[in-house]
C-alpha cells in the first residue's frame, strides 16, 4: 500500500470505526441492589391478639349455649364490655369445669370467666380480677317442702353440682362421703332431679337457682337462704403473674362500673342494680372450691 495522505485517512477511519463498534457492544453493569425493601414486600402487621376466654357454659344466666351454639350470658356480656373499654379481641370457648383452670397454665385460655367464687386457696395458684358480682348460696325445694333452714337437710338426700360451693357446704353438713349427697355436672341437672323427685333439696349459687325457678314455675320450686353460708363474690381468672393483663382488666371493670354500663346488664338478667358498691366482701374460706 502507498504511504499516501489518503491512504492514512482511510486507516484511520477504519479503526475508528472498530473502536466504536467495541465499545456498543458492551453491557451497563447492573445497579446494585437496594439496601431497603420496595413497598410491596414491606412485612406485614403482626395480627391482633385474641384473648381466649374459658367459660363452662351450663350455668344460666352467668353463661349457656344459645340454639345456634353461640355463648350468652351475663358474664359473657361483662366480659365483653370489659373488652371493648380496654381494646381488646376476646373469643369465648365451652371449657368443661373440671380441669378449667389447668388451662391458664398450660396457655390454652388467657382467662376463665364462669361464675368462679375467688378464694384463698385459689389465689395461690392463679390471680383473679376485682369481684365483678356478689353471690350467696341458695336452697332450692318444693313449695310444699317443710325445709326451712340449712340444718333440716341433714336426713334428706341434697344435689348440688360436683365441685362448687354447694357441694363443699353440704359436705360439711352431711359428711364427705355421704351417700345422700348426688352430684351432678351442671346445677340445672340437680334442679332437673329435684323436679323428678330424685332429691329432697338442691344448694347452689343464688343467681342460679333464682333463674331456674323463675323461668321453670311449673316445676313449683321456693328457695331459702340461710345465714350460716358465706357471702361469696366472683372474679375473672388469670394466670398467675400475668400482672399487665390483670391490671387491663380491673381498669376496664373499674371503667363499665363507673360509666353505668355495668349495672345496665346487672338490670338485664338480674332487674336490679349491683350490690357491689357497698363494702367489698372478703375472699369466700379457702375449702371452698366453687363456681
Amino acid at each position: 500500500m502507498n504511504d499516501t495522505p489518503t491512504s492514512r485517512r482511510l486507516v484511520l477511519l477504519a479503526f475508528a470505526s472498530i473502536t466504536l463498534l467495541a465499545a456498543c457492544g458492551k453491557q451497563a453493569p447492573a445497579p446494585a441492589p437496594s439496601s431497603s425493601p420496595s413497598p410491596s414486600a414491606a412485612a406485614p402487621a403482626p395480627a391482633a391478639k385474641v384473648y381466649v376466654v374459658g367459660t363452662d357454659a351450663a350455668y344460666a344466666p352467668f353463661e349457656s349455649q344459645a340454639p345456634g351454639g353461640e355463648i350468652v350470658g351475663f358474664d359473657v356480656e361483662v366480659v365483653k364490655a370489659i373488652a371493648a373499654k380496654a381494646g381488646m379481641e376476646v373469643k369465648f370457648v365451652n371449657t368443661p369445669w373440671e380441669g378449667i383452670f389447668k388451662t391458664l397454665d398450660t396457655g390454652e385460655r388467657d382467662m376463665v370467666v364462669s361464675a368462679v367464687t375467688i378464694t384463698d386457696e385459689r389465689k395461690q395458684t392463679m390471680d383473679f380480677s376485682a369481684p365483678y358480682f356478689n353471690a350467696n348460696q341458695l336452697i332450692a325445694v318444693k313449695e310444699g317442702s317443710k325445709v326451712t333452714k340449712f340444718d333440716d337437710l341433714k336426713p334428706l338426700k341434697v344435689g348440688v353440682q360436683t365441685g362448687t360451693t354447694g357441694d363443699e357446704v353440704v359436705q360439711k353438713l352431711l359428711g364427705k362421703t355421704s351417700a345422700n349427697i348426688k352430684r351432678f355436672e351442671s346445677t340445672p341437672l340437680a334442679l332437673k332431679e329435684l323436679e323428678a323427685g330424685g332429691v329432697n333439696a338442691v344448694v347452689a349459687d343464688n343467681g342460679v337457682v333464682q333463674h331456674y325457678i323463675a323461668n321453670n314455675q311449673g316445676a313449683k320450686f321456693k328457695s331459702i337462704s340461710d345465714a350460716a353460708f358465706t357471702p361469696e363474690q366472683y372474679g375473672i381468672a388469670m394466670k398467675k403473674g400475668n400482672a399487665e393483663l390483670q391490671k387491663k382488666v380491673n381498669d376496664a371493670l373499674a371503667a363499665i362500673q363507673a360509666d353505668g354500663s355495668y349495672d345496665a346488664i346487672h338490670m338485664k338478667y338480674f332487674g336490679t342494680k349491683s350490690t357491689l358498691a357497698g363494702a367489698p366482701v372478703a375472699a369466700a374460706p379457702a375449702a371452698a372450691a366453687s363456681k
